[in-house]
């Protein structure tokens, strides 16, 4: 009996399947890649997200955090980020002339929720190929199966009698592609499931923050009404406003 050679069946496959097949080769490594690389990204953006909290709860100087995160070589990330551009904000607006309480709030906010969206589209990165490799492969190696079957039979019309030995040899050989499909789909489709959860729950912890901190500068905003002058939050800060057109690393404000 003849071992099954997996490496003899793709040698002797049609042009066409072996194609195929490498398409097939190809997308898996390629989806391996936004694996991996997505795994680091979200590992650091979870574990960005619970110092900032931890330090954001801890210690109830705004100035003090928001100088610390401005000091840090790399750009903020996640809660730092949608934190950095609110107090920024907030700050800008309170120096300003005939500045209403509502005003000054409502200018913070947009500036989170701006900062917010940035950081959503970045944590959505690498999920929309995955989900496509998990839709496609399947189908692609389908195709390569189908037509090897086909080049199979269509082998048989010169042979006045056909057995089932002269045709499983190219049905064998039209079936790794769909092995090959499968293989590059199912990683695919659960680790983007699985980040897709990630995302959500990291979604979550943003939207809670923003309302959170919205709710300490509708505070600061009140008192400046109350006082009708100019707020002073914690202290005003005695640091330059960032640079926005600067280029950092996107990275996380504790180097992570």
């Amino acid at each position: 009996m003849n071992e099954l050679s997996l490496l003899k069946l793709v040698l002797d496959a049609s042009l066409l399947v072996q194609l195929v097949m490498l398409f097939l080769l190809s997308i898996s490594i390629y989806s391996w890649t936004l694996i991996l690389r997505k795994s680091r990204f979200l590992k650091a953006a979870r574990k960005d997200a619970n110092k900032f909290e931890n330090r954001f709860w801890q210690d109830k100087d705004l100035n003090a955090l928001y100088k610390e995160i401005e000091i840090q070589r790399h750009e903020p990330m996640g809660m730092a980020n949608i934190f950095s551009n609110g107090y920024m904000e907030f700050v800008k607006l309170s120096k300003q002339a005939n500045m209403t309480s509502d005003a000054i709030l409502e200018g913070s906010q947009r500036a989170m929720r701006v900062a917010r969206d940035r950081e959503l589209d970045e944590l959505d990165i690498d999920l929309a190929p995955l989900a496509t490799i998990g839709s496609v492969s399947p189908y692609i190696g389908l195709f390569g199966t189908v037509w090897g079957i086909m080049s199979s039979f269509s082998a048989l019309g010169s042979v006045e009698q056909a057995t089932l030995a002269m045709v499983a040899p190219g049905i064998s050989e039209a079936l790794i592609a769909t092995a090959m499909g499968l293989f590059a789909a199912i990683p695919a489709v659960m680790t983007y499931n699985h980040y897709v959860d990630k995302v959500e729950r990291l979604t979550t912890r943003y939207e809670t923050f923003l309302d959170e901190f919205a709710g300490i500068l509708q505070q600061q905003a009140y008192a400046y009404r109350a006082t009708n002058h100019k707020v002073q939050p914690q202290a005003q800060p005695q640091v330059q406003p960032p640079v926005l057109n600067e280029k950092r690393p996107k990275k996380g404000i504790f180097g992570n």
